[in-house]
Protein backbone atom coordinates (compact mmCIF):
# COMPACT_ATOMS: atom_id res chain seq x y z
CA UNK A 1 0.00 0.00 0.00
CA UNK A 2 0.99 3.66 -0.70
CA UNK A 3 -0.30 6.60 0.44
CA UNK A 4 0.66 10.34 -1.08
CA UNK A 5 0.77 13.40 0.51
CA UNK A 6 0.87 17.00 -0.15
CA UNK A 7 3.14 18.69 2.02
CA UNK A 8 4.47 22.87 2.41
CA UNK A 9 8.04 21.28 3.47
CA UNK A 10 10.49 23.45 1.69
CA UNK A 11 13.73 22.86 3.24
CA UNK A 12 16.11 19.10 3.22
CA UNK A 13 16.61 19.89 7.27
CA UNK A 14 13.07 20.47 7.35
CA UNK A 15 12.24 17.23 5.56
CA UNK A 16 14.95 15.13 7.41
CA UNK A 17 13.93 16.53 11.04
CA UNK A 18 9.91 15.18 9.82
CA UNK A 19 11.84 11.95 8.20
CA UNK A 20 13.72 10.93 11.81
CA UNK A 21 10.39 11.52 13.78
CA UNK A 22 7.90 9.55 11.44
CA UNK A 23 10.38 6.51 10.86
CA UNK A 24 10.68 6.65 14.38
CA UNK A 25 6.47 6.20 14.91
CA UNK A 26 6.17 3.89 12.08
CA UNK A 27 9.50 1.95 11.87
CA UNK A 28 7.69 -0.57 9.22
CA UNK A 29 7.31 1.78 6.76
CA UNK A 30 9.42 3.18 3.91
CA UNK A 31 8.84 6.93 4.13
CA UNK A 32 10.71 9.64 1.72
CA UNK A 33 10.21 13.40 0.53
CA UNK A 34 10.08 14.78 -2.89
CA UNK A 35 10.70 18.37 -2.58
CA UNK A 36 11.31 18.69 -6.39
CA UNK A 37 7.33 17.86 -7.04
CA UNK A 38 4.95 21.14 -6.72
CA UNK A 39 3.06 19.26 -4.17
CA UNK A 40 6.28 18.87 -1.94
CA UNK A 41 5.37 15.10 -1.75
CA UNK A 42 5.57 12.69 0.99
CA UNK A 43 5.02 9.48 0.18
CA UNK A 44 5.16 6.33 2.48
CA UNK A 45 4.73 2.84 1.82
CA UNK A 46 3.49 0.11 3.96
CA UNK A 47 1.24 -2.21 5.86
CA UNK A 48 -1.82 -0.82 7.21
CA UNK A 49 -0.43 2.92 7.04
CA UNK A 50 -2.38 5.21 9.63
CA UNK A 51 -2.96 8.32 6.96
CA UNK A 52 -4.78 10.03 9.57
CA UNK A 53 -1.87 9.90 12.26
CA UNK A 54 1.14 10.47 9.82
CA UNK A 55 -1.06 13.94 9.22
CA UNK A 56 -1.50 14.89 12.37
CA UNK A 57 2.64 14.00 13.48
CA UNK A 58 3.26 16.18 10.30
CA UNK A 59 1.02 19.24 11.57
CA UNK A 60 2.30 19.40 14.67
CA UNK A 61 5.30 20.49 13.25
CA UNK A 62 3.70 23.41 12.18
CA UNK A 63 3.44 21.93 8.31
CA UNK A 64 0.36 21.68 6.10
CA UNK A 65 -0.03 17.48 4.85
CA UNK A 66 -3.23 16.19 3.25
CA UNK A 67 -3.99 13.27 0.94
CA UNK A 68 -2.84 13.85 -2.48
CA UNK A 69 -5.74 11.93 -4.71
Amino acid sequence: MVEVFKTNVQKKAQSKMLLCILSEVFPSFKINFDLSDCDKVLRVEGDNIEALGIMMLVKERGFKCELLD
